[in-house]
């Protein structure tokens, strides 16, 4: 046994050169974004390809993560106060995220000084009926046209309502329904082995992504939107570090540092795709190995990607104060409130799709101020790197939600998650990236004792 623990160390370091790779695939895609900027608007198709890659993954994972999180549990109150709890926490953190980027950006009144030309304008009424939908269609669209085509078509919000009703009817089928609970489990390894092999491709993905990104933007057209772009940043960052992560030590006693380094790669993986929903299953596994209970991860973590959305109130409120005073027509406090909560319950279910902020902000700007319309022009050369920084804060928003949850729920494990912190029981990433389990590994020195 010692032996096989010693050589353990030595395997695990495999899973890091992946890591490695996607860093130089990212400064090897800015390099020749500089270089040759038509050669890297050439390569996003590589960066589309590998989200889109995992994004294929999301609903399977979503599916298998409910209904084993839910079916398992006996007591379907148990899973109402989870979820309504949470839900009541997205609502209310949501306003908060909106009042910071609305003072941050009375502050520094983004926007001053910058011209709209003429190629940029038709840009905002593009956007507008990508991003145009009213509140009735959203709540229409939960309801997917048959029981599985939720699965088929991809939609975050159908697969989470199809998830919960077979999790629900699961638990009341009891004893007769462990045959399918089991089956549902199998399902689930064979869709984290697929993830698995799919993120192998990280690497291709971040260096076509930046790639495309730097080339279609160069240095001159970040030049002028510098202090909305910054002032962004470090909006979100003080979001992170002043509100959450004050309320994770408060109500859990856990450190947001120890939290966000435990998720560095997942850090590193939204970085690179510009899409949070690329660390989505990546985010489930690692709150269940952390000590949060399954059936509180798999309500908390799902439903977060669709109704947290910190860093999306911030972008959305920011941008909007942005557009106004660039087209020398600022918004009243009063149209401010009721715009940005408007385009808070427009964005729900498009928290991980990369650019759909950009079209969530339009149609608000098309329902509520049309003469500002053409004004999302002068945000598309910077979204893309602010969909970074959206990213980024969604995710840490949705980390600290699960822990959260799972300490006013009395469903975490503390002496699991300071052993996960301290080091002494780090993620598993063999199981996950390499796609070999532990268990399998533990067999032969078993055998050999």
């Amino acid at each position: 046994m010692a032996g096989n623990d010693a050589a353990t160390p030595r395997r695990r370091d495999r899973t890091h050169y992946l890591y490695i790779a996607v860093i130089v695939a990212v400064l090897a895609g800015i390099a020749v974004g500089f270089a040759a900027p038509d050669v890297g608007k050439a390569l996003k198709p590589l960066g589309t390809g590998f989200v889109n890659l995992i994004k294929m993954m999301i609903s399977p994972v979503i599916f298998c993560t409910i209904v084993l999180g839910v079916g398992g549990v006996r007591k379907a109150a148990k899973v109402g106060k989870v979820g309504g709890l949470a839900l009541a926490y997205f609502m209310v953190m949501s306003v908060v995220a909106l009042i910071i980027g609305m003072l941050v950006g009375n502050v520094l009144h983004p926007g001053t000084g910058v011209h709209l030309s003429h190629e940029l304008a038709g840009e905002g009424a593009k956007q507008a009926g990508e991003g145009a939908e009213s509140t009735t269609d959203f709540l229409l669209g939960i309801i997917p046209k048959t029981l599985v085509s939720a699965l088929t078509e991809g939609e975050v919000l159908q697969t989470l309502l199809v998830a919960l009703l077979a999790g629900f009817a699961l638990q009341a089928l009891g004893e007769k329904g462990e045959p399918i609970l089991r089956g549902i489990e199998h399902a689930q390894r064979l869709v984290f082995k697929i993830l698995s092999m799919v993120m192998w491709a990280a690497p291709i993905g971040a260096f076509g992504a930046i790639a495309a990104v730097v080339g279609a933007t160069g240095v001159d057209a970040l030049k002028s939107l510098a202090v909305v772009m910054i002032g962004f940043y470090v909006t979100c960052l003080l979001f992170v570090c002043v509100i959450l992560g004050p309320m994770l030590w408060a109500f859990a006693r856990v450190n947001i540092f120890s939290l966000l380094r435990y998720l560095g790669r997942e850090f590193l993986l939204i970085l690179s795709t510009s899409s949070s929903e690329a660390a989505l299953p990546r985010l489930i596994a690692k709150m269940e190995h952390l000590g949060v209970s399954k059936p509180v991860v798999g309500i908390t973590v799902p439903t977060g990607y669709s109704f947290n959305l910190d860093g999306t109130a911030i972008y959305l409120t920011m941008a909007s104060l942005f557009i106004a005073t660039a087209m020398g027509d600022p918004l009243s406090f009063g149209e401010q409130v009721s715009l940005l909560l408007f385009m808070i319950i427009a964005s729900k279910g498009a928290a991980g799709v990369s650019g759909a902020g950009l079209a969530t902000l339009a149609g608000g700007l098309q329902s509520h101020r049309p003469e500002l319309l053409d004004g999302v022009g002068l945000i598309v050369g910077i979204d893309r790197f602010m969909s970074e920084a959206r990213a980024l804060t969604n995710f840490a928003g949705n980390a600290v939600a699960t822990v959260l949850m799972g300490a006013w729920t009395k469903e975490l494990d503390r002496d699991q998650m300071h052993r996960v912190f301290s080091g002494e029981a780090p993620f598993d990433e063999r199981s996950y990236v390499d796609g070999e389990s532990a268990t399998a590994e533990r067999e032969p020195a078993a055998t050999a004792s």
